[in-house]
């Protein structure tokens, strides 16, 4: 990360929430979503970051509390490498424990602001499509089955794709708002 450019506040928030109500912060309501729909929106956010990630200012940031276009990128990407593991766990093990990932500590492990935008888009469109396709995958009576966040947090297959969602929606409100 540029020597200039101030870390932001770790997010230490607990969003399970968003599972049960709607986020008044960027509209996400999960009883609108059936868990079957989420490859498909995955896919169609996936399309959205890649000119966003071209676009001459992607490494800015534009404001002092959000990330840079790019850094959200390089998140999102992430985050669908993370719960595809997590989906791919809760189908091979019963009752599975994930890692812990620090969201924030690989933002700067991984130098998100230096990473190449074009390079980003790539990966990200194709992290996005390998968990897509594990969604549309799962079999009928798998979507049940359970995994624990290392808080504790229980999920279901079917509630960690709407989680999920949830996330990159998220992001895509944070980049359009910026």
């Amino acid at each position: 990360m540029d020597p200039q450019t101030p870390a932001l506040e770790p997010d230490s928030k607990d969003w399970t929430w968003v599972l049960t109500r709607a986020c008044a912060e960027c509209g996400f309501d999960p009883a609108a979503v059936h868990h079957t729909e989420v490859a498909d929106r995955i896919r169609d956010d996936a399309a959205r970051w890649v000119p966003r990630l071209h676009g001459p200012d992607a490494g800015i940031r534009t404001r002092p509390d959000r990330w840079s276009i790019l850094e959200y990128g390089c998140h999102i990407r992430d985050v669908h490498r993370i719960f595809e593991h997590r989906v791919q766990l809760m189908l091979a093990e019963i009752d599975p424990r994930f890692p812990n990932w620090d969201q924030d500590a690989t933002a700067i492990a991984d130098d998100y602001a230096s990473q190449d935008p074009g390079a980003v888009a790539g990966e990200l469109f194709e992290a996005a499509g390998v968990v897509a396709d594990t969604y549309d995958r799962v079999p009928a009576d798998a979507w049940s089955r359970r995994g624990l966040r290392s808080n504790g947090s229980e999920f279901t297959v079917a509630t960690i794709a709407i989680y999920h969602l949830h996330d990159i929606v998220h992001h895509a409100h944070d980049v359009a708002t910026m």
